[in-house]
């Protein structure tokens, strides 16, 4: 058996186990496990890559219990790239917090290990009740982690964030429940079997509570109107765990995108259950997002609702339901989730030495290293904007051109063009108030000991953006491929169920 699947959810939980047992040893150890934890999940997702780079899906029945009885995690090549941009996203959170971060409170490690466990889980396995349960453990870590470092923002933040995913985790679980109950199975390969053969009085059930899976999701995925936790919240954290939540939504856009392409659409009783609505509520998430970016008064705030404009963007596109489109989606996807990441760590490095200032967009005392971060901000900004030759203009530009010939193309363009433009005005007037107007706002510099880790970890993700617009050929191929292969559905049904599935099943009198 294969069991490179399973390395990406074992490896962290493992580290995090070490990590709590080490708590009492120094913050030097818990590092040292969270590196090589890192380091492995680095190597275990190139791996994956390349194992499934051919159109190999592999399959990890966990006991050797076949599905859809047993428990199976599922490697094709959309989650490949779920996990390898999770490893890739890692790497600079962990360097940027082993500066000091992750001594402001206890656990750090452990509970990053741990969300870091959970991602991996939500993007692998291969059934819905598994998917809910790595949902709560990286919730479980989340709260957590957003805590992490004390303060009354946080804290207030912390509880709206608990009791938010508390009432999500709880009609998650209802709509899990009435599935089970209708379809008498929650394997996403068996799915698509059994939805076809629905009885009709059983049609407004099932479309009942696929509508309360979808609307978990979007809630995940900040779709308005269940965005309005997502500034507060991240604005609130720590930099790196900002950070590191910059792929949080991006879990509930990638459930999203399994059930519709596995489950929905392989049914016309649900083949259109997100037509209607889910691109206009993804336009108006876009205007949301400007909005709230424009409307800012801190740096940290801007960039969360940015996160808001990359969702709207990423389901607008998912919404076509087409393999162009998925495709660009998920080439924008990466670039979005690093890119964004790269401006929390920005932000806070500049915070840091505006003293009272912190990062609101007013005059602040001048800046040190003022090239190393003006260079850095111009990278992440142009790229965050859509502007060339960064990787943010590709991804729109795949977007745009994917839905021009559909009954949205029109609107679509202006919403990201005019989105882009309004961006593109708000991060000029914070580089005018960081960096060509100091020395003039309150306060006295409080200049920070500057971190070589935090250094590189920055340098990792403001170079992201240019590496993805140099190796757009190549990424671009693979995600054409990974949207080929998801929306083929057939292959992914045949590597859990096999060639001729034989499922016996309960009937219900």
């Amino acid at each position: 058996m294969n069991h490179w699947p399973i390395l990406p959810v074992v490896i962290p939980f493992v580290a995090a186990v070490l990590c709590m047992i080490a708590h009492d040893r120094g913050i030097g150890l818990q590092r040292a496990l969270s590196a090589v934890s890192v380091g492995l999940l680095v190597l275990v997702s190139v791996v994956l890559l390349c194992q499934t780079a051919s159109g190999d899906i592999a399959v990890y029945s966990l006991g050797n219990w076949p599905a859809p009885y047993g428990i199976v995690l599922v490697i094709d090549r959309l989650s490949a790239l779920m996990v390898a941009l999770m490893s890739a996203l890692a790497v600079p959170v962990l360097l940027h917090a082993s500066g000091g971060v992750d001594a402001q409170g206890r656990h750090f490690h452990a509970l990053f290990q741990m969300q870091l466990a959970g991602l991996a889980g939500a993007f692998t396995t291969g059934d819905l009740f598994n998917l809910f349960v790595f949902f709560e453990i990286l919730l479980l870590a989340s709260y957590a982690l957003l805590v992490h470092g004390g303060g009354p923002r946080r804290v207030r933040a912390g509880f709206a964030y608990l009791v938010l995913n508390l009432a999500g985790s709880a009609v998650f679980l209802i709509a899990l429940g009435l599935l089970y109950g209708t379809f008498g199975t929650l394997n996403l390969a068996d799915l698509t079997l059994v939805l076809p053969q629905l009885a009709p009085a059983d049609q407004a059930l099932a479309r009942t509570a696929l509508a309360l899976l979808v609307a978990v999701f979007l809630l995940k995925a900040a779709l308005l109107p269940l965005s309005f936790w997502l500034p507060p919240v991240y604005s609130a954290a720590s930099a790196p765990v900002a950070a590191l939540f910059a792929i949080m939504t991006k879990v509930g856009v990638y459930a999203l995108l399994r059930v519709s392409a596995i489950g929905l659409d392989s049914s016309p009783l649900t083949a259109g259950l997100l037509d209607d609505w889910l691109p206009i509520l993804a336009l108006l998430t876009i205007a949301t997002g400007t909005v709230g970016a424009l409307a800012a008064r801190g740096f940290a705030v801007v960039v969360a609702n940015l996160i808001l404009v990359s969702m709207g963007t990423l389901l607008v596109a998912i919404a076509a339901s087409e393999a162009r489109a998925t495709a660009a989606a998920l080439y924008y996807l990466p670039h979005t989730t690093l890119v964004t990441a790269g401006l929390f760590l920005l932000g806070d490095a500049i915070a840091r030495q505006r003293g009272a200032a912190g990062d609101a967009l007013i005059k602040g005392p001048p800046l040190a290293g003022l090239a190393a971060l003006g260079g850095a901000y111009l990278v992440l900004a142009l790229a965050i904007s859509g502007l060339p030759p960064f990787s943010g203009f590709i991804g729109k530009l795949m977007v745009m051109q994917s839905l021009w010939s559909t009954g949205s193309g029109v609107v679509v363009w202006v919403a990201l063009l005019l989105s882009g433009l309004v961006v593109a005005l708000v991060l000029a007037r914070a580089a005018s108030a960081y960096f060509w107007e100091p020395g003039r706002g309150p306060g006295e510099p409080a200049v920070a000991p500057r971190s070589l880790a935090g250094s590189v970890a920055l340098t990792i993700l403001v170079v992201a953006s240019p590496v993805l617009a140099l190796a757009a050929g190549p990424v671009g191929g693979f995600a054409h491929a990974a949207a080929q292969q998801l929306h083929a559905r057939q292959p992914y049904v045949t590597a859990v169920l096999g060639a001729v599935p034989q499922v016996e099943r309960e009937r219900r009198p």
